[in-house]
């Protein structure tokens, strides 16, 4: 291994082309840490909130971004116990020290042992988003074969995730996606898909009686408001942007009307990860691909990703995968 490797760092706020691809050096592991050869690293909305300035609690530029990894652990750092070099782990890597590089120094609690039935190209999709759409349901209350679940936005990063998590927990789930996403949807296992292009959700959910007992949103904005109206007595709305926008009309609304409202930042779980991990194993969690891109084109995956018409998770590569897939 060299001293150097290959990153993509932010030297200043702003657009993609803001993304520039350096050599920097090599982390050290402190203590609890391993140091992750990283195949592949996810792209998160998150991920270009940081980089355009709107989310700016990880420090001044010059830093490295990015949260998911999947890799290989390279060294152990002092105390570190739970993972030895060569172990396959996927999990989250916090700014300034991104995941869009070739080594990350992470601390063990943020990694679990990536899926067995899943390629790391996969594995690096899941953490963010799948965590997300883990910790929503779980705040959601009890989400169980008798809940009626609705997820906004159902063929993106979360939504398609929270779809199967609904689903394996026996819920019925009604899904919002564009009519070209529905097939898709519901070969995730929705019940429903309605097209929120042609059809008020709120209005078709109203006009035969059903109300809902979760609220999964991943949109915000006034989706939040109009979701209040499809919600039981004593249902939940969970909004997935903990750093949307102002919401003090919608926390009004919410307790006027006595419902549960959920403004929800993912929490990093190593515990977390590796029960969805599990779920992998299981066939009862996959995570769609939109695009994997090299590191080096980290500029044009944001672009793509913010665009907001990707179906599931893009992805960039290191050119360092141990075991693709076919």
């Amino acid at each position: 291994m060299g001293s150097d490797m290959r990153a993509v760092v932010v030297r200043e706020y702003g657009g993609p082309q803001v993304l520039e691809a350096a050599h920097v050096p090599v982390p050290e592991p402190g203590p609890g840490e391993v140091l992750v050869k990283i195949a592949y690293a996810g792209v998160n909305p998150a991920d270009w909130r940081i980089r355009s300035g709107q989310v700016r609690r990880f420090g001044t530029p010059p830093f490295s971004i990015g949260l998911d990894l999947a890799g290989i652990v390279e060294t152990t750092g002092p105390g570190a116990i739970r993972f030895q070099p060569g172990d396959r782990v996927y999990g989250v890597t916090i700014p300034p020290r991104g995941s869009y590089a070739q080594y990350a120094a992470v601390p063990e609690s943020l990694l679990a042992a990536a899926p067995r039935r899943a390629g790391l190209r996969e594995a690096a999709a899941l953490p963010v988003t799948a965590l997300t759409a883990w910790q929503a349901l779980e705040r959601a209350g009890t989400v169980e074969e008798s809940s009626r679940v609705l997820v906004h936005a159902a063929a993106g990063g979360v939504g398609h995730l929270a779809v199967q998590l609904a689903k394996a927990r026996g819920a019925y789930v009604i899904g919002t996606a564009r009519e070209a996403n529905h097939s898709f949807v519901r070969g995730l296992g929705a019940d429903e898909v309605l097209d929120y292009t042609a059809t008020d959700f709120a209005a078709a959910l109203a006009a035969d009686g059903s109300r809902v007992d979760a609220v999964i949103d991943p949109i915000s904005g006034d989706y939040g408001l109009r979701s209040l109206q499809v919600l039981r007595a004593g249902g939940v709305l969970v909004d997935v942007r903990g750093t949307g926008p102002d919401r003090t009309a919608l926390r009004a609304r919410a307790d006027t009307l006595g419902l549960g409202l959920v403004e929800l930042s993912f929490t990093p779980s190593g515990e977390d990860l590796a029960t969805l991990a599990t779920l992998v194993d299981q066939d009862l969690l996959r995570v769609s691909l939109a695009r994997t891109y090299p590191l080096e084109h980290a500029a044009e995956a944001h672009a793509t990703s913010e665009s907001g018409r990707t179906r599931g998770k893009i992805v960039l590569s290191t050119d360092t995968d141990p075991d693709p897939l076919p």
